[in-house]
């Protein structure tokens, strides 16, 4: 069988076919794979069956792969592998089951966030037929073109504060986490940090709004009202609709997306017993400017 890709979007996300992740992938075809993540933002993979081990080889391959904070939710003998899933064992759960609810890039509240995120399908939550629990992406390169060239001139060098406790305490106020509310030492542990609200993509050179809602408090140097109003509408312009791709799960997906191109969110439309089972790793990636 042979390479394929076929883009999903006009602005993102492209299926690649004839490749077996569970195969040696030499290096010429990587380059293009690599090539056609930068491309698009959102890359998958059909019907794919891999262990966690070619899993984490694979993913390592775009970047040094790392363990997870929340340990108590990696897979058993692998820290470098989250569980997303909302499956419980004895009345708790066994993977993070609120992960993603709301708009956002995976750790923008660190200095370095990860290049990128992968998620391979275990289990799909299926009801009469329909397939729930979809993926929504956004390009936050073409919101970005999209702007005014007076937009564009307000914005270029400004900085916003990205805030993990921020993070926290907007997802238990818009109801997508039940988590308890983080402790000082837990918020001394990740402090606030500065990223641009325009970001350069480090390999395509293309500009990037890297702003979201509920997790960004600030912009350095400007009044509060101010610049909340300013994340505010960038984060909203960021994710409309005709700058979206949303990814239909199958068991067997493996699908990548890039941290600083693109945002996600999680459509969380099923509850048990309807099971819903993925296996997260991400890469590294640079400090963003």
């Amino acid at each position: 069988m042979s390479f394929t890709v076929q883009p999903c979007t006009k602005y993102l996300g492209a299926e690649i076919g004839g490749v077996d992740l569970s195969r040696t992938i030499n290096t010429e075809i990587f380059a293009t794979i690599d090539q056609t993540y930068a491309k698009h933002g959102v890359i998958f993979f059909r019907n794919q069956e891999i262990s966690p081990d070619q899993q984490i080889a694979f993913s390592g391959r775009f970047g040094e792969v790392g363990s997870f904070p929340l340990a108590q939710y990696s897979l058993e003998g692998h820290p470098e592998i989250l569980l997303i899933s909302n499956i419980q064992k004895n009345d708790e759960n066994v993977g993070l089951a609120d992960a993603g609810q709301t708009w956002h890039t995976d750790m923008s509240w660190s200095a370095l966030p990860p290049r990128g995120t992968a998620l391979y399908a275990k289990e799909i939550p299926i009801n009469n037929g329909e397939v729930l629990g979809d993926t929504l992406f956004a390009s936050a390169d073409a919101a970005y073109d999209a702007l005014s060239d007076a937009m564009k001139k307000r914005i270029k060098g400004l900085k916003a504060i990205h805030s993990y406790h921020a993070k926290h305490a907007y997802r238990a106020k818009v109801g997508t986490s039940d988590r308890e509310e983080m402790n000082q030492d837990q918020k001394d542990a990740h402090p606030d940090v500065l990223h641009p609200v325009v970001r350069t993509h480090p390999l395509t050179g293309r500009k990037c709004l890297y702003v979201m809602t509920g997790e960004c408090v600030g912009i350095e140097g400007m009044p509060e009202d101010e610049a909340l109003a300013l994340l505010d509408e960038l984060a909203t312009h960021t994710v409309k609709p005709k700058f979206q791709y949303r990814h239909k799960w199958q068991v067997g997906d493996f699908l990548i997306w890039d941290n600083c191109s693109v945002q996600h969110l999680a459509v969380r439309d099923y509850e048990l017993p309807l099971r819903r089972m993925m296996h997260r790793t991400q890469f590294a990636g640079s400090r963003p400017f």
